[in-house]
């Protein structure tokens, strides 16, 4: 058989969904850095074909990978290629024998399959596809049910249905190696979740998430709006320890409404555990709480590894945080008491993100990530607006295309250096927070004597580049405008992408 050594850093080939093209290249990026490696595309690397040809690594960090994607379907050693038949032939003779003939011998079984991209073959034709590869010199006997080995022949028909040319763009032989998650999408499906509600997120796109922010076994994963607990599902799949928190109480104490057909109220065992037991990853949870997420509760300590979150965005659920305009709303003894219910009142998406980027900057540990969901009005829409912090380097930007004009993008960042703090009890405090009223869409926040505050957050907020994202105040009046990109009229019904929260 091969060594280890003879099997490293050969060539090898992905087989991508061809969906959520933007998030392909960041996950399997991500899952190739926590292999300790770097991304070395073959020559002619095209981002949005479904094959992509990878070098630099070894067969343990390709199975590693697909371990754990959901963008890509299967790897494969890359044996040979071409852009005919007779190139793919000359291609395979001069792979190196030695690395062939251990899969090749007497006594082994085997299997060729064939898969087509923006095709389909007839049965005629792939047996003709198989029987012209005679010239490999293969010894061992077919098995289509339970071989040994499984051999691919894959040909690229490009990415144009109306225009499907009569040869393939691009072929490919190898040895396959592994599968893709792929199967976690159906088994994850919230279909067949136990606890839902009206934005729980896509099986998909939740695992897409934990991968880009990295999440492996024994993490401490939060996340700030936890709903109900989509993505803490998704991280305990990859081994991560869990918790979250959540404004509303019904949602985190499962009570309430049912968001399902033909189901007035939730039933007594509707929660997020629940949802976590039935997925086997119950151990792996600690605890979700009712929090605020404008008002931390954690003490000023790095202590995440990733916080993953889909912030509500004021479509299908509210953005709100505890508080009142009035000056005085707690009781004369500045108490309440236990049946008190706070006050609410908006939480605008422009204090949404600075917060969330905040608190990461402080409760996330160096080297870990911060992946969340950013809405965007599209013809409004440019670079300038996402939102930014001096802890934090922006790592990728994915697109998910709702209508012709919303969309939403995923926000991958990663933590590089701690923040710096000041005390406002301190005479030559340099950031006087009155002098930066305008940049809140409230009215600044108070900052008590002898509290520690963030001074790159401040440095973050003060200057003239945070201010696009503020117009993201107004995302909701824009969504439910009904303006026809085409025409650019009105239109009376609103077009509500269940996508949206």
């Amino acid at each position: 058989m091969a060594t280890a050594s003879n099997r490293s850093c050969l060539q090898y080939l992905l087989h991508l969904a061809h969906d959520n093209l933007d998030f392909r290249l960041p996950e399997i990026l991500s899952l190739i850095c926590l292999r300790g490696k770097t991304f070395q595309p073959g020559e002619n690397f095209r981002q949005n074909s479904p094959f992509w040809c990878l070098g630099g690594l070894t067969e343990e960090d390709i199975c590693g990978v697909m371990a754990r994607s959901v963008c890509a379907k299967s790897a494969f050693e890359l044996w040979g290629h071409g852009k005919t038949h007779g190139d793919l032939r000359t291609s395979l003779l001069s792979y190196p024998p030695e690395r062939m003939l251990p899969f090749m011998q007497k006594g082994s079984t085997y299997r060729i399959n064939v898969y087509t991209f923006n095709k389909t073959l007839a049965f005629a034709d792939r047996i003709k596809r198989i029987d012209a590869l005679e010239y490999l010199p293969f010894e061992g006997t077919v098995s289509l049910k339970n071989p040994q080995h499984v051999f691919c022949l894959l040909e690229d028909y490009g990415s144009d249905p109306n225009n499907i040319p009569e040869h393939p763009d691009y072929i490919y032989f190898g040895r396959w190696i592994a599968d893709g998650q792929r199967e976690l999408i159906r088994s994850h499906s919230v279909k067949n979740r136990h606890f839902i509600g009206n934005t729980s997120m896509d099986a998909g796109l939740s695992l897409i998430m934990s991968n880009h922010a990295k999440v492996k076994k024994n993490d401490f994963v939060f996340d700030p709006f936890v709903g109900t607990g989509s993505l803490l599902i998704a991280c305990s799949q990859f081994g991560a320890y869990v918790c979250g928190a959540d404004i509303d109480y019904n949602t985190i104490h499962g009570k309430g409404r049912s968001s399902r057909k033909n189901q007035k109220w939730r039933g007594p065992d509707e929660n997020i555990r629940a949802n976590l037991r039935q997925y086997g990853t119950e151990n792996l949870y600690l605890d979700v709480m009712v929090s605020d997420a404008s008002k931390s509760v954690w003490r000023m300590a790095a202590v995440f590894d990733a916080i993953i979150t889909d912030p509500p965005y004021g479509i299908r659920e509210s953005t709100r945080r505890t508080g009142s305009h009035k000056d005085n709303f707690k009781t004369p003894d500045g108490t309440f008491v236990e049946s008190h219910v706070p006050v609410s009142q908006a939480y605008h998406l422009s204090d949404i993100f600075t917060d969330l980027l905040n608190f990461s900057a402080h409760h996330l540990v160096l080297g870990g990530r911060l992946v969340y969901w950013l809405p965007i009005y599209r013809p409004e829409y440019s670079e300038e607006m996402i939102p930014l912090h001096p802890c934090l380097q922006l790592i990728s930007n994915c697109e998910q295309t709702l209508s012709s004009h919303t969309s939403r993008r995923l926000i991958t960042m990663e933590k590089i250096k701690e923040p710096e703090l000041i005390s406002y009890s301190e005479p030559d405090v340099k950031y006087n927070p009155s002098n930066m009223s305008g940049l809140w869409g409230v009215a600044p926040p108070s900052f008590p004597q002898g509290d520690l505050q963030d001074v790159d957050g401040l440095i973050h907020l003060a200057e003239p580049w945070s201010r696009p994202y503020q117009g993201h105040n107004a995302f909701r009046e824009k969504y439910f405008s009904g303006i026809n990109k085409k025409g650019g009229r009105q239109e009376n019904k609103p077009d509500v992408n269940g996508g949206f929260t």
